[in-house]
């Protein structure tokens, strides 16, 4: 066998080992968490998932803050990708008209005025 390189049995212990690794790793997440916990179904359109399907389902921060996750469960719904994209959309809409959103903060107004001189300005080149 050439210098540094292992046996094909070796090296597929050392794979099964970082997958399982990785695997745990995943089973911490919230994802993990909240499709252990809750039913695979959209909480708004209540489209239900299977395992063929699952990778279709997300996990909403209901108040918007990725950092925010209790054990509990409680700032986490499950959505579909069309109804997650439908509540974010909403949420900028919302930020966009001005009215706060819950866990968005709204933009802060423009206030430089471009041509409040204008006027003076123009009369000094007469």
């Amino acid at each position: 066998m050439p210098p540094g390189r292992q046996p094909d049995k070796e090296r597929l212990e050392r794979i099964v080992a970082e997958a399982r690794r990785a695997r745990e790793e995943r089973q911490k997440g919230y994802r993990a968490q909240a499709l252990k916990r809750f039913p695979w179904m959209c909480a708004r359109c209540g489209r239900e998932f299977t395992r063929a399907t699952l990778h279709q389902l997300t996990v909403h921060h209901r108040d918007g803050n990725h950092d925010n996750n209790p054990p509990d469960g409680s700032n986490w719904e499950l959505l579909c990708l069309y109804c997650h994209e439908n509540e974010h959309a909403r949420l900028v809409d919302e930020s966009v008209r001005g009215r706060p959103a819950p866990g968005v903060e709204p933009a802060p107004r423009a206030t430089y005025k471009p041509f409040a001189h204008l006027d003076a300005l123009l009369k000094r080149k007469r």
